[in-house]
């Protein structure tokens, strides 16, 4: 494990908050996907937006498509017949074939998207598209009736919707006018003055907790772990506690040691007012790294198994909190 960190040291940087916090044009967002009658990312029938861009680069990133805060160009292998259209239109002459493997230099790849444009079968795909405040709202109003009637809403994920926090801004205001109910799925990873301004238009906030140990967060995600706690922290202290729901992503010999999972505790018996927590397990995802053209760093490809589970779920609720297995 320590050589592999070693390796990829040099990409785990902790990024600059001013670049965290940098906008797009105040009106104008950058999304991946808008998943409609969602029903695994708070209470009701929700549409979630998956913005793009994220400060933080965990290991096991189960959405890889959302890291980078520009287009990806995926390549979906299964779909693709072999006709060459790609190489004959890419301008940068980034794709070839060797031995009927297709192939992509993602060096000299612009992204630009001609060959997803011309490609017969869908084998390739920009993902990431801008859009404006006004289309996000209009795609957001279609399900109104839904929300009213289940209890559901609008959810922020990511990526990091943080990292867009003035378009994240207008997005939740204009939610808030139409009485529409917000969450937002966030690391927590901001800075306080930008969580702030953000927290007060959000109804429930879905919050990660990964690992306590300040050492291991960096290594695993490339960033410290005390704005997440400092932010968190400040929900708690104003008297919102009770409207977070704690993610905690249960990884196989990185986030469910006993040491991790006391700290967990600990913490969480400190900050009254939180209730509840969610265990995300883990589960491979390497194929979307490979399709995107991103390393798969995790060295684990098992699920944790279910006595792992019961046993941390037992922990947390033995200081009274509700624990659910599953987003």
């Amino acid at each position: 494990m320590k050589l592999l960190h070693e390796q990829n040291r040099g990409r785990y940087e902790a990024p600059n908050l001013s670049k965290v916090t940098a906008p797009l044009k105040k009106h104008e967002g950058i999304i991946f996907d808008i998943m409609r009658y969602a029903i695994h990312d708070g209470p009701g029938v929700r549409t979630t937006i998956f913005m793009k861009g994220c400060p933080l680069q965990c290991w096991w990133c189960h959405n890889p498509e959302g890291i980078s805060s520009t287009n990806d160009l995926a390549y979906f292998d299964y779909k693709c017949i072999g006709c060459k259209t790609c190489v004959n239109v890419c301008p940068t002459k980034a794709i070839t074939f060797n031995r009927d493997k297709h192939f992509i230099d993602r060096n000299t790849c612009t992204k630009c998207g001609v060959c997803a444009d011309t490609c017969p079968t869908g084998a390739l795909k920009i993902i990431g598209r801008k859009i404006s405040l006004e289309d996000l709202m209009a795609t957001i109003e279609r399900d109104i009736i839904l929300y009213d009637t289940s209890g559901g809403g609008v959810t922020f994920s990511g990526g990091e919707p943080l990292y867009q926090p003035l378009f994240l801004k207008e997005a939740l205001k204009e939610c808030k006018d139409r009485k529409i109910h917000v969450a937002l799925d966030t690391s927590g990873y901001a800075h306080p003055e930008v969580f702030k301004s953000i927290a007060e238009h959000v109804d429930l906030f879905l919050y990660d907790l990964k690992l306590l140990d300040d050492f291991n967060h960096r290594k695993y995600t490339g960033v410290s772990n005390k704005l997440i706690i400092e932010n968190l922290t400040y929900l708690v202290e104003i008297g919102r506690g009770k409207d977070v729901i704690i993610r905690f992503p249960v990884i196989p010999k990185i986030t469910d040691t006993d040491e991790n999972v006391g700290k967990l505790v600990d913490l969480l018996q400190k900050l009254k007012g939180v209730e509840e927590v969610d265990l995300l397990p883990f589960h491979d995802i390497s194929e979307k790294y490979m399709r995107i053209g991103k390393e798969y760093l995790m060295p684990i490809h098992s699920a944790p198994s279910e006595e792992r589970l019961a046993y941390i779920r037992e922990k947390l609720e033995a200081i009274g909190l509700r624990v659910k297995i599953g987003g």
